[in-house]
């Protein structure tokens, strides 16, 4: 409630300043909320929001980030040809159960990303602006709330909706996730470590991502799981994947059973790059990411899995080093013969503490690790 008073000296004036005062905060408060507002997208455009992090900042508010991307399917036949020519797949013989793989992953990476699209969207009973989409399609939007608030939104639910004008019946909406100011995070690669995809291989690298069903590393959610249950470890899962793919990955954690997470994943425009880079350059996209994380949650420790089939050692390596009491452990899934892992591992980890740093074939062999 915003109650006004005034001093018998200069009363009017002293009013006035409060009046203002009042005002502003009500223009301040509308600036984020948006009571009665609707998106505007055309009807031909579809909206994906990704898992939000939801933090505390300070021991009174929390913040919610929304994030997204807005984009026009391409549905021209023509168009999956030209791009299986691309990925030099037209070659190969293809089941039926493949080809149609292929169609549902592929046209992910042929959608016309749309700029200038106005986001709302109801967090609880609160309308909010998220901003418009830029040119690459992409929206994101940081909003804050009390501990009360928050307290209420885990009653409720976990979820907001995109609000849309009436008449509208699209449902476009997204979880919120919600990470404590303590306990273990851990920080998960995807390809090769929870699945399979067999990077090193160029060939099988696109099998595996465009004409397979997403197969899991074995072991590997069952010792998701006990981290979650018996250390109350959270999850991010970090990958130099491209975001077309966020949707099938999602279903791959959640079908699998993987313990929920935000995913950050890779920007990636077909006409800049070619298929083969798909997965390529990891040390340039990762450590933007991680590092962040390690500032948002100062009283949290990481665990950082990842695999040997790119520059997880390397990359991981490098935090420790940086942050080395945040660091509990480092563990790499080794996925080819490890010819050369002895040298790389010793000049790469040199300096960490063998406690700290481990690697795996089987996950079995880390399961008893604690944090």
């Amino acid at each position: 409630m915003i109650r006004f008073a005034a001093s018998s000296h200069g009363g009017r004036q002293g009013g006035r300043s409060l009046l203002r005062g009042a005002l502003l905060s009500l223009f301040l408060l509308s600036v984020l909320s948006a009571p009665g507002q609707t998106s505007k997208i055309e009807s031909d455009q579809k909206v994906i929001f990704f898992p939000s992090l939801t933090y505390p900042v300070d021991k009174e508010n929390w913040e919610i980030k929304i994030q997204g991307c807005v984009f026009e399917p391409e549905k021209r036949p023509i168009a999956l040809t030209l791009l299986r020519g691309a990925m030099a797949l037209d070659g190969i013989q293809v089941t039926k159960a493949e080809n149609r793989i292929f169609s549902e992953r592929a046209r992910l990476f042929m959608v016309d990303n749309e700029r200038g699209a106005k986001i709302v969207i109801r967090i609880g009973d609160k309308r909010f602006k998220a901003g418009k989409s830029a040119p690459n399609g992409h929206f994101s939007k940081t909003f804050r709330f009390s501990n009360s608030e928050i307290e209420k939104l885990q009653a409720s639910g976990t979820g907001f909706q995109m609000v849309l004008p009436p008449g509208d019946e699209r449902l476009f909406g997204g979880n919120i996730l919600f990470f404590k100011a303590t306990g273990p995070i851990v920080i998960s690669d995807i390809d090769d470590t929870i699945k399979i995809t067999e990077v090193k291989d160029s060939h099988s690298i696109l099998r595996n991502t465009f004409l397979r069903p997403f197969q899991p590393v074995p072991g590997m959610r069952e010792l998701y799981h006990a981290w979650a249950e018996r250390d109350q470890a959270q999850f991010c899962y970090v990958s130099a994947s491209p975001w077309q793919l966020f949707s099938p990955l999602a279903a791959f954690v959640s079908s699998n059973g993987f313990p929920t997470g935000p995913f950050f994943l890779k920007q990636f425009r077909l006409k800049d790059e070619s298929f083969r880079s798909l997965f390529q350059s990891p040390e340039q996209y990762k450590p933007g990411v991680i590092e962040p994380l390690f500032e948002l949650f100062p009283h949290r420790n990481f665990i950082l899995v990842g695999d040997s089939g790119e520059k997880d050692p390397e990359i991981y390596a490098a935090l420790a080093k940086k942050y080395p009491e945040r660091v509990a452990h480092i563990l790499i899934r080794e996925v080819d013969d490890g010819t050369d892992h002895p040298a790389r591992f010793k000049a790469v980890f040199e300096g960490i503490s063998s406690e700290v740093w481990k690697t795996f074939r089987e996950p079995a062999e880390i399961s008893s690790l604690r944090f």
